[in-house]
């Protein structure tokens, strides 16, 4: 008889249902894990808030779990039964022109329906149980918190962000936005000995950015931002610009403060994505940089583990609460306040 295991499945707008469905049984070359939380992102907020998305729709990719059972095909001596691991949940097929590129955040498969088998829709982390590739996972050491686990999937994110923008030290710095993603852009562009500076309008979230290490920051509610930034940087303006918000006016305003042979990441999801104007004799004159940043890639996930794992990035402060599954409900109305930082469901 097969086992059974709980999902905390989205079925339509705010709404979220408990179903039980078969647990998977790995491969002779795979991986069982018991998952022990799952974070709620901005992409499951989205699904969860407006519905509109393939119902039902099992979401959760920030992923940390347990080993409890190897296959007998499994070949690496990395991992054993009991191992606390990361899981890279997104699809990358391996083959693909980008795969083969070693650009496998760009996988044309990325979001390829892992929960097909559960006959619902999205990555599947919202569940008691996950089969992974060994490929597919990083280990924790034994005295990090499990909590803090569900924040390598982000952290890889920005990992891979901060890699494209080529900080060198004493570089000027500004992080756009001071959500979990424009503190983590600030944390790790601090490690590569930058000089940040953040723009966010939210007064309790700029001072967390301080009390983290970040130099400066302002309200651009206040100041005219690609004006500060231009006197703040002596006329300059910025060596590199992560935009972390989701608004198309500041997309423009992130490629005007960034200065020449600077460069301007583009990390949100822009909605509405709304065209911008871009002068292309200024990009002529200035040799700026622009580009995009989506998804991380296997070395963001490795440098991510690797700074939780040492302690070089402590997530404590942006974790705002742990809700068991039985309470998925209430999680997700907390994690879609304005303001709030990571929510994880526990199983």
């Amino acid at each position: 008889m097969s086992k059974k295991m709980k999902v905390v499945a989205i079925t339509g707008p705010k709404t979220t249902e408990i179903v039980e469905v078969t647990r998977p049984i790995p491969r002779e070359d795979e991986v069982l894990i018991k998952i022990d939380g799952c974070a709620i992102c901005t992409w499951e907020q989205r699904v969860y808030t407006t519905g509109k998305f393939k119902m039902p729709f099992l979401g959760g990719h920030e992923v940390v779990g347990h080993i409890v059972e190897m296959g007998k095909k499994v070949r690496t001596k990395e991992y054993a039964v009991g191992d606390c691991v990361a899981m890279s949940v997104i699809n990358t097929c391996g083959i693909c022109y980008y795969c083969r590129r070693g650009e496998e955040n760009l996988c044309v498969d990325s979001y390829a329906n892992l929960s097909e088998d559960l006959g619902m829709f999205g990555p599947g982390g919202f569940a008691e149980y996950k089969v992974m590739s060994p490929h597919k996972l990083w280990k924790f050491n034994s005295d990090l918190p499990w909590e803090y686990g569900t924040f390598a999937e982000p952290l890889a994110c920005v990992c891979t962000s901060v890699h494209k923008a080529h900080i060198a030290l004493g570089d000027d710095v500004v992080v756009i936005g001071g959500g979990i993603m424009g503190i983590f852009h600030m944390m790790v562009s601090k490690l590569r000995g930058a000089h940040v500076i953040m723009s966010e309008i939210d007064d309790s979230r700029r001072k967390l950015a301080e009390s983290l290490g970040c130099d400066i920051t302002f309200n651009p509610k206040e100041k005219d931002a690609v004006a500060y930034v231009k006197e703040l940087t002596g006329g300059r303006g910025a060596d590199v610009v992560f935009n972390t918000t989701v608004f198309p006016e500041v997309a423009t305003q992130a490629i005007e403060m960034t200065g020449k042979l600077g460069r301007c990441i583009m990390y949100s999801s822009v909605k509405p994505a709304d065209p911008i104007d871009l002068n292309p004799d200024e990009l002529h004159n200035t040799e700026k940089i622009i580009t995009g940043s989506v998804s991380p890639s296997i070395e963001g996930f490795d440098t991510a583990v690797r700074l939780l794992n040492k302690g070089m990035i402590n997530p404590e402060k942006l974790l705002h609460g742990v809700y068991p599954y039985e309470q998925a409900q209430e999680a997700f109305e907390t994690a879609i306040i304005p303001g709030t930082y990571r929510v994880i469901i526990r199983f």
